[in-house]
């Protein structure tokens, strides 16, 4: 095992994949002279060269689209948007080109493509540039959707990601590009679609994806604290989604806490919720329990932003009320 910081196993990941297969390239906004807005493609433009590490000008449905054409005629593309809140203006080719090429063409044509970047709060970042869309792309047949918490995950998801024949969108976070995690020497990948159980527990079961694992960590040495055990799902794909793991860890803890850093209206929280009751209602002591992001545009001061987002004391309220100790 290695020590690294998670933007340096999402670049381990390009570089290898890009070294043995010369179809994948990388293209964005300041990734090849400037080494990425947040220096994920640090050094790349000098191992693989101008055609392989491309900056483009700012039009995110311009170079999404090229991207696309570029996957349909045998390339492996990864995109970085500079956050997934400029993806909006590429949703286009998002979701009626690259998302639907396959089943249009009659399996004619494939996209196997990766749009990659930060997604949610960073900060004071103001409601336009601190949103959700997972949701919005997990509900999109001929997407997968990766959102990694950790750095082992993140390299071996963006490895998985990048020879799947589907295009898949990989969600990432300002907030973790600096994060240190062990990671295996040598090659590995991880399934698409495969959930990791992170902890063993019998009280509750508590599950999240992203950078809200983190503020679950925070809120399981305060259950431990009471006497509370919670088990510990990292969904770390929302589409596919790894239900008969939930529905497992539900059939033995009984009870459910979703945490989503998302708008809680139609969000993936929702869907496991329905899930859940569809599959294990008999084993349910408790409804689902959700916290999400508050149902407002983001606010800007740094009280409101705290107010706005799940934290460790929203999620201990909530098993506290799916456990009848509150």
């Amino acid at each position: 095992m290695k020590t690294v910081q998670f933007r340096e196993a999402l670049r381990e990941a390009m570089e290898e994949e890009m070294r043995q297969d010369e179809r994948v390239f990388l293209m964005g906004e300041e990734v090849a002279e400037y080494n990425g807005a947040y220096k994920v493609s640090q050094g790349m433009l000098d191992e693989f060269g101008a055609k392989r590490v491309i900056d483009t000008p700012i039009a995110e449905l311009g170079f999404a689209g090229i991207a696309v054409g570029a996957a349909m005629n045998g390339l492996r593309p990864i995109v970085e948007f500079m956050t997934f809140n400029f993806s909006l203006v590429a949703i286009d080719q998002v979701i009626n080109s690259a998302a639907k090429m396959n089943s249009m063409s009659g399996g004619h044509f494939t996209c196997p493509m990766v749009f990659r970047g930060p997604t949610g709060s960073a900060g004071q970042l103001g409601a336009q540039h601190s949103q959700n869309f997972e949701n919005w792309y997990a509900n999109t047949p001929g997407l997968k959707v990766v959102v990694p918490s950790n750095p082992a995950d993140a390299k071996g998801l963006l490895k998985s990601s990048i020879r799947d024949e589907n295009p898949v969108i990989f969600m990432e976070s300002e907030q973790m590009y600096g994060l240190k995690g062990d990671i295996p020497e040598g090659e590995y990948t991880i399934p698409i679609g495969l959930a990791d159980v992170v902890q063993q527990g019998e009280d509750v079961t508590i599950v999240s994806f992203g950078k809200m694992m983190r503020i679950v960590e925070g809120a399981d040495k305060a259950l431990r604290e009471k006497g509370i055990n919670a088990e510990i799902i990292d969904l770390r794909t929302v589409r596919p989604i790894d239900y008969d793991t939930l529905i497992r860890s539900v059939q033995k803890t009984n009870r459910m806490v979703v945490v989503e850093e998302a708008w809680p209206l139609a969000s993936i929280s929702s869907e496991l919720a329905f899930m859940v009751q569809k599959r294990a209602f008999d084993h349910l002591d408790a409804p689902v329990v959700r916290v999400t992001s508050r149902d407002v545009p983001l606010p800007y001061a740094p009280t409101l932003v705290d107010a706005y987002l799940p934290s460790v004391q929203r999620i201990v309220e909530a098993v506290d009320q799916v456990t009848y100790r509150g």
